[in-house]
């Protein structure tokens, strides 16, 4: 043949990709889903590029006795038992299999049952029509690899999607490459780095990053080549401007970047986030803007109106792509004009600027399928759909703020008494007055049906709450009244009701088991009060009891 081109051309008449090497070489690669038959039509394309005849099916028929036709020599053969646990030998129905399935799924708490208002995580509604797309072949099956000229649906979606992100956060440009936020921050980082070499800028390399910013910022800006500065914040949780200034102008000649989520992990709006970006490029520094937070943000601000130069969007947080446990996730990153250039690029698929800083994924759009959950969501919504999520995930927020007031302390709050889209509600005074600590609400919450919230994080003695806009006012006044609930249980504690070593949230949670277990704890044994009445609507328990005539 006279070069790999006539591998490529006779490939895509049968319907095959081959890697794209060079002018000699291709590159086939194979995974445990391919069948001899599969392996009959790669041979067969390059038979028909040399121009001789096909291989038929009848000649793959000769097993070669060494390897018994599995291709494993018989010294590579496995000759230990296998798939010896009880639970591959004991379901032998499909019956069972599902019943057994459905025994695991129910040991898990998930948004079928109750809000998981895990704080700065997003926990939000993923709608079965956004996920749809996920499903269809056409987009679950393409390699990320494949020829543009295969894929041009794919890749109209991907740009609609880029467009729109640029919309939401007021920039010009976007990369979907980054795989999960933290990506999405080493990503924004190295762009800006790029961006000062490209300057003569390389001494550039101090990065400042306020205490309240999101807890994967310190990380990536040392993983990104720069050393971090740490900025105070004030008793209200606002950032310290003064120390901002002060820290900016001492590190002017070095200063790289400055790194601030907002809203803030505090749970309020940083009031002076503009004058910040304002002190940060007076001495010479670029802003990141961190979109953890960005459902508070869509449709009402954004980071460009704010300021910044750059920011990532979670779009397993704000754009509904379903996630935890590690994963799946993707954050794009939104940048000015003049950073631009420097958006990453990819070896096989080319992306990004002229001056395109490497690649940060494996492949050129990241998790590609899932990008289209976000897309779905976008366009189902709409601009004033959007809006209106970011005001109702802010109204949820800070209606649980007020009915929470006068039980717990609400440890920040802006000049308004408000909080963004999440509360941080501090039990230090807990751990004082009853030996309470954050774990033991965190475990008593379990027992009213409800996963906690954030627990320790971002101060050790509080939990950081986010309903977000999928809840219903009955599902955040369920919560309120379960939290209400234990309140009155840590003053029974308080007064001495209850011991400090031994009572309903120390105790807690508390399995359905408990009724067939001898009681042996110092409280009084109550089903009704130590398992939550809210007990019968996640289980399968008989509705009504016996009424005898």
């Amino acid at each position: 043949m006279e070069n790999s081109e006539t591998v490529h051309a006779a490939a895509a008449r049968a319907n095959i990709n081959f890697r794209r090497i060079d002018d000699e070489t291709v590159g086939v690669t194979l995974d445990e889903s391919v069948s001899p038959f599969d392996l009959l039509d790669v041979i067969n394309v390059f038979a028909a590029a040399m121009d001789i005849k096909p291989l038929e099916a009848s000649s793959m028929a000769e097993i070669d006795p060494e390897t018994g036709g599995q291709g494993i020599p018989s010294s590579l053969k496995r000759t230990s038992a296998m798939l010896h646990h009880p639970v591959f030998n004991t379901h032998h129905s499909e019956t069972e299999m599902l019943r057994y399935i459905h025994h695991l799924q129910a040991k898990d708490l998930s948004l079928v049952h109750a809000m998981i208002p895990l704080g700065s995580c997003t926990m939000k509604l993923n709608s079965t029509s956004s996920m749809i797309p996920v499903t269809m072949n056409g987009f679950s099956n393409v390699h990320p690899f494949a020829p543009l000229e295969q894929v041009q649906g794919y890749s109209t979606a991907l740009k609609e999607l880029e467009k729109d992100l640029c919309i939401i956060t007021g920039f010009p440009a976007c990369s979907l490459q980054p795989n999960s936020g933290a990506a999405g921050e080493y990503a924004g980082l190295s762009v800006i780095r790029a961006y000062h070499r490209s300057r003569g800028n390389e001494n550039r390399d101090i990065c400042l990053i306020p205490v309240s910013a999101h807890g994967t910022n310190p990380a990536s800006a040392v993983m990104a080549g720069f050393k971090v500065v740490a900025i105070k914040s004030l008793p209200d949780g606002s950032l310290d401007l003064v120390d901002l200034r002060e820290k900016a102008q001492k590190h002017k000649d070095n200063l790289a970047a400055c790194m601030i989520t907002y809203p803030s992990t505090f749970g309020v709006f940083e009031e002076g986030v503009t004058e910040a970006c304002k002190i940060v490029h007076e001495n010479g520094g670029q802003v990141y803007i961190d979109g953890a937070n960005l459902n508070a943000q869509v449709g009402l601000t954004n980071p460009a109106t704010c300021g910044g130069d750059v920011c990532h969007l979670n779009l397993h947080k704000t754009f509904a792509i379903p996630h935890g446990g590690g994963g799946p996730g993707m954050g794009p990153i939104c940048v000015a004009e003049h950073l631009a250039p420097f958006l990453p690029t990819h070896p096989v698929i080319p992306t990004g600027g002229s001056d395109a800083i490497q690649a940060v994924s494996a492949a050129p759009y990241g998790s590609a399928s899932i990008l289209l959950i976000s897309w779905a969501y976008i366009k189902m919504l709409g601009g004033d759909g959007l809006s209106h999520s970011s005001s109702v995930a802010l109204l949820s927020a800070n209606y649980i703020a007020s009915r929470l007031k006068g039980h717990y302390t609400l440890k920040y709050k802006n000049t308004r008494g408000l909080v963004a889209h999440e509360l941080l509600i501090d039990l230090a005074e807990f751990d004082k007055s009853a030996g309470l600590k954050v774990m033991d609400f965190a475990k008593r919450l379990q027992d009213y049906g409800f996963h906690p919230p954030t627990c320790s994080w971002p101060i050790p003695t509080a939990m950081l709450i986010e309903p977000t806009e999928s809840e219903t006012l009955e599902e955040l006044d369920r919560f309120c009244e379960a939290m209400i609930q234990i309140r009155e249980e840590v003053q029974e504690v308080v007064e001495g009701k209850q011991p400090k070593d031994d009572n309903v949230l120390k105790n807690a949670p508390h399995p359905i088991r408990l009724l067939t277990e001898e009681w042996n704890r110092c409280v009084m044994w109550n089903f009704g009060r130590m398992i939550c009445p809210y007990l019968w609507f996640l289980v399968h328990t008989p509705a009504k009891k016996r009424y005898i005539h």
